[in-house]
């Protein structure tokens, strides 16, 4: 690769720890909203809802115009609302009524995580790279270091400044998108096929052979990462009987340093292997995670279950975006809006199927059946990606 595409390449992955800082920091404070600001749990589960809604907007109005806008303006006004939006959550919530603030700051780091969520992976796809799924994986690898690094350099702050201090900690962490977002007004980019004049518009992308397939993939892909991602705390806390801190270290941490393995190791040896043949082997080693997870009569086991969930299921979502890129070449940046968009029902999805089985269900079980019904997601994925390959033959 060119050395003045270097910079561009590593700004994109700083991109993705940018985003796990504006998804992850907040939920951190939740209990802390609620202490300080008198905030109910239905306020705080609105937030969540929120954040999710808002990024769902920037797919869709990526799926229209992301091409129209450009890269380099989308991803300017990604590290400006994401800066906005981590200043917002000391500023705002001093400003105005405190949950108006949340909802506001909320609103600015939502559209920062959408935009980059749209942009990056198309800008990371056309770069001049030798192997371009290796370099997808690795780019989406940086979210999950990004995840465990926030976690702990949170708990850090927290042990040496006190939790009171929290407003010192968002402004800290808004240094990052402030200095990549100078940075990303001065690299240089290049366009993606499928772009610009006569760009592959939404209605001829749903026409193109096998988008359709490629787009249950990514939601598919979204329920497996968010079931375990959003499910894995709280399983450490009932099965192991540990407090929420320790539930996180052994169930989110260990899930999302799995997820970076995972996608770490691909980015360094995945030239020599098959994607679709992997994405496949994966399927059905997220769909044994879901067996050991639940039928484990050890709840250290079922823990294990969660982490080898993490390790198979995290080449999936940059996998299935390096595969449709493969596949569907003319796609351009409208296709990855129209992905992204896909990933985040998934990611709807699949906590929704956990919980609403879980109530049911209700007692102890509950939360193991509903983990259990999440396993129709590893089976779909495994049948698509046959179909896939059946298409393509490859």
């Amino acid at each position: 690769m060119p050395k003045k595409y270097r910079v561009t390449l590593f700004s994109c992955y700083l991109c993705f720890i940018i985003q796990a800082i504006v998804n992850n920091l907040s939920p951190l404070l939740f209990v802390t909203y609620s202490r300080e600001f008198t905030i109910s749990t239905s306020q705080i589960t609105l937030l969540v809802f929120f954040n999710f809604i808002v990024q769902m907007f920037v797919d869709i109005l990526g799926i229209r115009c992301a091409d129209r806008i450009g890269h380099k303006l989308g991803m300017l006004i990604a590290h400006f609302c994401s800066f906005v939006g981590l200043v917002g959550f000391s500023l705002f919530t001093s400003l105005m009524p405190p949950f108006s603030g949340l909802l506001l700051a909320t609103f600015f780091c939502a559209v920062g995580s959408g935009f980059i969520e749209v942009m990056a992976s198309p800008m990371v796809e056309a770069l001049p790279l030798g192997e371009k799924s290796s370099a997808m994986s690795l780019l989406h690898s940086f979210y999950c270091w990004g995840h465990i690094a926030i976690v702990l350099l949170c708990t850090l702050f927290f042990t040496l400044a006190g939790v009171a201090n929290w407003r010192y900690l968002t402004l800290m962490w808004a240094a990052v998108p402030l200095v990549n977002g100078i940075l990303f007004a001065f690299i240089p980019l290049m366009p993606l096929k499928g772009d610009g004049e006569g760009h592959t518009s939404a209605r001829k992308l749903f026409s193109l052979k096998g988008f359709i397939l490629f787009l249950f993939l990514m939601i598919c892909a979204g329920a497996m990462e968010q079931t375990f991602a959003q499910w894995s705390s709280l399983f450490a806390e009932l099965g192991l009987g540990v407090d929420k801190t320790v539930g996180d270290l052994l169930g989110t941490c260990f899930f999302a340093l799995m997820m970076a393995i995972s996608r770490t190791a691909y980015g360094i040896i995945g030239s020599k292997l098959n994607l679709s043949r992997t994405l496949t082997v994966c399927a059905v080693g997220v769909f044994a995670s879901v067996l050991i997870t639940v039928f484990s009569p050890l709840p250290a086991l079922s823990l294990v279950g969660c982490g080898l969930a993490g390790l198979f299921v995290g080449i999936y979502w940059p996998g299935s975006l390096s595969l449709a890129s493969g596949r569907i070449p003319l796609g351009g940046t409208t296709m990855f809006a129209a992905l992204a968009l896909g990933g985040d029902v998934g990611c709807s999805l699949g906590p929704a199927v956990v919980g609403i089985v879980s109530d049911a269900v209700g007692g102890s079980s509950g939360l193991k059946m509903g983990i259990l019904c999440a396993a129709v997601f590893p089976i779909a994925a495994y049948v698509l990606l046959k179909v896939i390959r059946r298409m393509w033959r490859a």
